[in-house]
């Protein structure tokens, strides 16, 4: 399950530093959800094998001065709510402010395990003047400087520590069976999809954005089919629903997402695919899941010839370079194709879990390596001599070669596309690597 960490504090303290120093460019994983495109707020930090979710809350602040703290505020609130782990992060060139105070005082009220992130420790005098970080009353505090990286490797080594191990009772009564993750944008028909499918009232449904509220995990046994659903919905309290929502909803969705095999993507068919489920789609890929798109509302959609077979044209030009992802057109509310769309979400996970004879592979994929050769890199003749299959968490195949180093991108696509073509691997995550024969 998703172990979700959140940095908090006022502005200029350092968070999107130490969010950027944790994370590694090359870990940022959104970088375009709505209303947040000013710095990047989610992660995946992977340290000494153990992997969590980093979530900086420094750009989910109003600009004008007079909600500046409120907005701060209500970050931390969510925050403490939503992470299993807070950071909360001050400046020893300031000290303790009033502010730090006020938060300092809501910290004090969770169970959630609180580090102390003391910024801008850099020579021995800082280090001294740190030691009045103590007086806010925690028990985990930790020096660093953002900016050069020291202290971050013990502060990652406490977080990772906090890690659990996956409770087994938890997950024993549904252990093996498949986990679609249903996510998408708000009001794309997520909760009626799960209505529609359990025949129950499990979730609250409105027309409000943004009702939906913590992750539900319902066990589906129909027709033979045996699968959990886990759905970021429910009831949310009255009060709660004038809130800014955006925060939670991509917090829940990174944990529907993280507890899941197969993501099923709900686009809205009155607006096509947008920017943000473009977004989310790009998490799900970062994070190695099987997806399908479900294309809801379709009811709605005035219809000529082949309307269908453009709109899914239009799609896979959106989405590309992840062309291959089924795409069904469904009515949640009509319950129409919704069975379709689970008999599909079970052959991705088939596919997910797909095992191809060493002899199978290396017959088809021979055939496609006489069709095309690899081009020659520096005068050096690439020769790949085999494939195969190696035991992974998604479909991962090695070719071996004389030469790994100089494949480039453009033939591992080529071999990709190969390998969807001859198997079934639609909407499956592809690991492919050269190594030395």
């Amino acid at each position: 399950m998703g172990f979700t960490v959140a940095i908090i504090g006022r502005p200029n303290v350092g968070k999107s530093t130490l969010f950027n120093r944790l994370t590694g460019e090359r870990h940022a994983i959104v970088d375009d959800l709505s209303g947040v495109t000013r710095d990047r707020h989610y992660g995946i930090v992977d340290w000494n094998g153990k992997i969590f979710d980093l979530i900086d809350t420094g750009g989910f602040v109003a600009r004008s001065s007079d909600v500046f703290e409120k907005e701060i505020r209500r970050q931390v609130e969510i925050a403490i709510e939503e992470a299993s782990l807070l950071l909360f992060m001050m400046d020893v060139t300031t000290g303790i402010t009033d502010f730090d105070d006020d938060v300092i005082k809501m910290l004090r009220r969770t169970s959630k395990p609180v580090f102390v992130v003391v910024n801008k420790v850099d020579n021995n005098t800082r280090q001294l003047e740190a030691t009045a970080f103590y007086s806010a009353g925690f028990e985990d505090v930790f020096f660093l400087s953002s900016i050069t990286g020291s202290g971050t490797g013990e502060l990652l080594d406490a977080i990772t520590a906090r890690i659990p191990d996956e409770d087994a009772s938890e997950l024993k009564e549904t252990e093996g069976l498949p986990r679609f993750a249903i996510v998408g944008q708000p009001n794309v028909g997520k909760s009626t999809l799960l209505n529609a499918l359990t025949g129950q009232e499990r979730t609250l449904v409105t027309d409000i954005a943004g009702t939906t509220r913590d992750a539900i995990h319902t066990r589906y046994r129909l027709f033979e089919k045996d699968f959990v659903l886990v759905d970021t919905a429910g009831v949310r309290k009255k009060a709660a629903v004038k809130e800014d929502l955006e925060f939670y909803t991509v917090i829940r969705t990174i944990k529907a997402i993280d507890e899941s095999d197969v993501c099923i993507l709900m686009i809205d068919a009155n607006t096509g695919i947008e920017g943000q489920d473009l977004a989310i789609l790009h998490m799900i890929e970062k994070k190695k899941k099987g997806v399908i798109i479900l294309v809801n509302k379709w009811d709605m959609v005035e219809k000529e010839t082949n309307t269908m077979i453009r709109f899914e044209e239009s799609i896979i030009h959106r989405i590309a370079p992840f062309r291959d992802i089924p795409i069904v057109f469904i009515s949640a509310k009509d319950k129409t194709r919704i069975y379709k769309a689970m008999e599909t979400a079970l052959a991705v996970y088939a596919s997910k879990n797909l095992k191809v004879s060493t002899s199978k592979l290396n017959e088809v994929m021979q055939e496609a390596l006489e069709k095309y050769h690899p081009p020659a890199v520096r005068g050096n003749y690439i020769q790949i001599k085999y494939v195969t299959q190696m035991p992974a968490q998604v479909p991962t195949f090695v070719f071996f070669t004389n030469y790994p180093n100089d494949v480039r991108e453009p033939y591992k696509n080529y071999l990709e596309n190969q390998l969807r073509e001859h198997f079934p691997l639609s909407g499956v995550p592809i690991n492919i690597f050269f190594r030395k024969k």
